[in-house]
């Protein structure tokens, strides 16, 4: 699960990159929130494509 800490820092991160650049250390760091960040929001839209359910009304207004 992603924080909203977690969110933060990516965007603290980010913006330090654009602007002084990223240490090493930083830049490890910012590739494993990246990682969770990315694996968190498969999994949300997982969950999310596998509440839909397809239905096809056209079987049932047969003229």
């Amino acid at each position: 699960m992603i924080t909203q800490e977690m969110i933060d820092r990516i965007n603290e991160l980010a913006r330090k990159k654009k602007t002084t650049g990223l240490s090493d250390e930083e830049k490890a760091e910012q590739q494993v929130l990246y990682r969770k960040y990315i694996d968190a929001f498969k999994t949300n839209l997982k969950a999310q494509l596998d509440m839909i359910e397809v239905t096809d009304d056209t079987k049932n207004n047969k003229n």
